[in-house]
């Protein structure tokens, strides 16, 4: 996937456990362990509004865009 989650690197720049991540904005530890290994496809604005309040960080510093890596599955508008 070309976008990719760095909650990790956050949390420990935060010195904050992935537990604690989830108490405080209301998902299970698993649900916080998928999306810092990446296997989450998607991820609501919701959540992502809860994470960036408690971490006190930009959705920019916990994505990243990665190109190229699924050719063909965009389509030029030109």
């Amino acid at each position: 996937m070309p976008v990719v989650v760095e909650l990790d690197i956050m949390l420990a720049r935060r010195k904050m456990r992935s537990k604690e991540l989830a108490q405080r904005i209301g998902l299970t530890e698993q649900q916080v362990s998928q999306l810092k290994s990446g296997k989450v496809r998607g991820m609501r604005f919701d959540t992502l509004s809860r994470i960036c309040a408690v971490l006190q960080c930009q959705p920019g510093d916990l994505l990243r865009y990665e190109p190229g890596e699924e050719p063909d599955e965009v389509d030029d508008a030109d």
